[in-house]
């Protein structure tokens, strides 16, 4: 360590010792065993382990996760430049594995897996929508957008303003107000409309990031929409929890003969029908408001045949580990019921969004629906979430989406 430490000091159990060792960004309360200096919530402070220097995070005592590592490196300095290299290592990381008209719409920051702990940065063509869920990065938020900004205007993106969807629940765990808006800068304009169009796959669709899902649209399924897409051509789709229809878009754009999409949520079907509408799909195209688990019911009473390939991407039935096996019953139902409406021959798209509900928990599940179902599953794709969404392997919350396609035979 060449420079003099400036910052309080955590002293850490030899637990956390080595899970940080094993890369992992996070230090719980009930894990620190000392603190030397008075640290101010938000503030950096430097993680030991007797001796050992471990590196230096966010510091909130609101947070049940106490300590959130930035950095390992005893010589970092936390000013404007550092931001600006992370910030630039995290884009030119989507330019590369994003390539051409996917750099226009993705994510560009992935929190943890981009070790800016609590921050999410979603690009939809020329709007920034931001979320942050860590008190840290709130405070250091001005030199991360204003990075960004320079980054991607450097790189020749146009760039018209940030938006920050700031209204989600967690925000309150680490002491921070939920708010949305445009953030507001004497360099960074505020345009007059939060809706933008963006082109994923060949679909368009209007993005409103004021008032939708999450930052305004679920990226992380864009290569997984494109997978179902190259094999619905000429098939009758039955597209379930299609929230906005990207997967029945999809499905339509590759030569699917008819999609029906269903969701419970009215204004998603809605802007599923506009989106339809918006690419000249509607012909090929209905949509039902229903819920799923009683229309699935309802169509396996009446040993409907209507369809050989059925799409399941449901919200994430869990949020904790306490929920999983109710979760899995929930899972099990709709997969079991899809299984036996298929005919031989057909074809099944179905996922899970959530990191409790692993893949091991999640393929024996399928297994368990199949043998129910009297099937068996012939596996195409083994599918997880877009690499702008990238999955630290020593980090095991960066990966939650598990994506299959069999053939049920």
């Amino acid at each position: 360590m060449k420079q003099e430490r400036q910052y309080p000091k955590v002293m850490i159990s030899p637990k956390a010792k080595r899970s940080v060792q094993d890369g992992h960004p996070w230090v719980y309360g009930e894990e620190i065993l000392k603190i030397e200096g008075v640290p101010q919530n938000g503030e950096l402070v430097d993680v030991f382990a007797g001796n050992s220097f471990m590196g230096t995070g966010f510091y909130n005592s609101a947070s049940k996760i106490t300590v959130r590592l930035i950095s390992r490196n005893a010589n970092d300095v936390f000013d404007a430049r550092f931001w600006r290299r992370r910030v630039e290592y995290a884009v030119r990381y989507r330019k590369t594995v994003m390539p051409g008209a996917d750099f226009a719409c993705c994510r560009l920051i992935h929190g943890e897996a981009d070790q800016m702990p609590g921050l999410t940065v979603d690009r939809y063509n020329n709007i920034l929508s931001v979320q942050i869920t860590s008190l840290g990065m709130e405070l250091v938020k001005d030199m991360v957008y204003h990075a960004l900004w320079d980054v991607l205007t450097e790189m020749g993106e146009t760039i018209t303003g940030i938006y920050e969807r700031n209204d989600i629940g967690l925000r309150t765990k680490e002491g921070l107000p939920e708010y949305k808006g445009w953030y507001q800068s004497d360099s960074i304009p505020v345009p007059e409309s939060a809706v933008t169009e963006i082109c994923e796959n060949g679909v368009k669709y209007l993005v409103d990031v004021e008032n939708g899902q999450k930052t305004g649209f679920f990226l992380d399924q864009k290569y997984n929409r494109a997978a179902v897409a190259r094999i619905a051509r000429d098939k009758r789709v039955l597209d379930c929890f299609t929230h906005t229809g990207s997967f029945g878009l999809n499905a339509a754009l590759g030569g699917a003969e008819h999609v029906t999409s269903v969701d419970i949520s009215e204004s998603a079907i809605d802007m599923a029908k506009a989106n339809a509408l918006r690419n000249g799909l509607d012909g090929r195209m209905d949509f039902l408001c229903e819920d799923v688990f009683d229309l699935l019911t309802k169509l396996a009473e009446q040993k409907c045949r209507d369809y050989d390939f059925i799409i399941l991407d449901p919200p994430a039935f869990t949020k904790s580990r306490k929920t999983v096996q109710s979760a899995a019953r929930g899972y099990k139902e709709i997969n079991l019921k899809a299984m036996k409406l298929l005919p031989r021959g057909g074809y099944l798209a179905t996922c899970s969004c959530s990191h409790f509900m692993t893949d091991d928990l999640f393929r024996k599940m399928l297994t368990s629906a199949a043998k129910d179902a009297s099937v068996s599953l012939r596996q195409i794709e083994a599918r997880q979430q877009a690499p702008d969404h990238p999955i630290l392997w020593n980090v095991p919350e960066t990966d939650y989406l598990k994506f299959y396609i069999f053939q049920v035979v």
